[in-house]
Parts: structure tokens; C-alpha cells; sequence
């Protein structure tokens, strides 16, 4: 990050307090901790969503299947997080007993962006009260409702967007570019797999091994699905 002018420093100490150019620095800092987080890719296809998600695991020891990016929220809804991957596990606790909550209370499951909304308050939350911090992680938010495929971001300040295709984390540049290049709205679940595990090559290049590749689909009959081991490499091989 470049180094603040002097006339601003001081400004990011207190997240109730703007910069004098109207900044709320606190904030800033956290979408700069999500820029430097592990690739997380969501692609909406014409019978559902495909996430997947680069686990980045910081230790040759580490057992790859204890480190989760992407999680279940509901049947027909999944997530990936990338950023400070505590505050992550919370805000996804969050949701899914959000979603739990509205299955119950009124006997249908609850639309995405409803949910989106939800933890979007929840971030935003965290960006009014002294003695906080924003939360440092954005959120992919993939499923299928009454209307259709869906595809949400939110970030730290509690904004969402709606996206076709998307990626959050260090190698958002380049894989957006690679979406916007190759990307089709009428492609399948198995398209949308190889497309993304194709962007996540390009941006990891010689670090790019089976055993960082999270991917998980949400489609109309099968809900939430996380791909196993030998499905991914079945992918790989083609």
C-alpha cells in the first residue's frame, strides 16, 4: 500500500472518523487485506453456480482437507471467503443459521439476495461503532432460487454487486480479464469447472497443484455439491 500524505495521517486510527478527502480509512485497509487473499472464482451457468476456490495453504504439513474457502450455507446456497479467514468463518455461521432461521420460520428457503443483504448489514455494521474493525474478508455468494442462477460479492463496507462471473482476492485482475474474454452466459456446470479451473491456472502458474483447488456446484437438482479429490482431478486430466 502506498504510504499516506501527512495531512491525512491520524484519520486511520478511529473508524468513525473521515479523512479530510471524505475516506474512511479503516475500511480501506480492509479491502486492501482481501486484495492480498487467497483467488476465489464464482460463474453462473444455465443450470446453476460453480465456485472454486485456491486454499493457499501456508505449510507443506497442513492436512488440505482442514482448510476450507468454500462452505455450505443452505441446500441451494455456498459461499467462498477470502481475506482474514476468521472473521470469514463467523460471518458464514451467520448465514447459514440465517438461513436455517427463515426455513423455519416460514416454510420455504430463503432467496440469495435476501441472505446477501443480511450479511451485508452485518459488515456495514462494523464500519459505524468505535472500539470495532471492519470485517477483512469478501464473500462469493453462489446459488439458485425462484429466479434463477445467482452470483453475489460483498465487501467490507457492507456493498454487494451481482455479477455473471467474477473473482475476489489477489488474482482478481487477471482472472476477471480472462472472464470477460471467455466467458458465455449459456455454458454448463462442466464448462463453467474447466473455465474457472482454466483462470486459476493462469493466475497461479507453476504454484497451480490439485491439491489447493476447492470447487463446489449449486444446481437446480442436485443443490449444493462439493466436488471430492478424484472428481477434480478427473477435470484436471481434461
Amino acid at each position: 500500500m502506498e504510504s499516506l500524505p501527512h495531512d491525512i495521517m491520524g484519520y486511520d486510527r478511529a473508524i468513525t472518523v473521515f479523512s479530510p478527502d471524505g475516506r474512511l480509512l479503516q475500511v480501506e485497509y480492509a479491502k486492501k487485506t482481501v486484495s492480498q487473499g487467497a483467488t476465489a472464482i464464482g460463474i453462473t451457468c444455465k443450470n446453476g453456480v460453480v465456485l472454486l476456490a485456491d486454499k493457499r495453504m501456508a505449510e507443506k504439513l497442513i492436512v488440505p482437507e482442514s482448510v476450507e474457502k468454500i462452505y455450505q450455507i443452505d441446500k441451494h446456497i455456498g459461499a467462498a471467503v477470502t481475506g482474514i479467514m476468521s472473521d470469514g468463518r463467523v460471518l458464514m455461521q451467520k448465514a447459514q443459521t440465517k438461513a436455517q432461521s427463515h426455513k423455519i420460520t416460514y416454510d420455504e428457503k430463503i432467496d440469495v439476495v435476501s441472505l446477501v443483504k443480511d450479511i451485508c448489514d452485518q459488515q456495514h455494521i462494523f464500519t459505524q461503532y468505535g472500539g470495532a474493525r471492519p470485517y477483512g474478508v469478501a464473500i462469493l455468494f453462489g446459488g439458485v432460487d425462484t429466479t434463477g442462477s445467482k452470483l453475489f460479492v460483498t465487501e467490507p463496507s457492507g456493498i454487494y454487486f451481482e455479477y455473471k462471473a467474477t473473482s475476489i482476492g489477489e488474482g482478481a485482475p487477471i482472472v476477471k480479464k480472462f472472464l470477460e474474454e471467455n466467458y458465455k452466459h449459456d455454458i454448463s456446470v462442466e464448462q463453467s469447472i474447466k473455465l474457472g479451473l482454466t483462470a486459476l491456472k493462469k493466475t497461479l502458474g507453476s504454484k497451480f497443484k490439485k491439491e489447493r483447488i476447492d470447487i463446489a456446484t449449486i444446481t437446480k437438482d442436485e443443490g449444493y455439491k462439493k466436488l471430492k479429490r478424484e472428481e477434480i482431478e478427473k477435470y484436471l486430466k481434461k
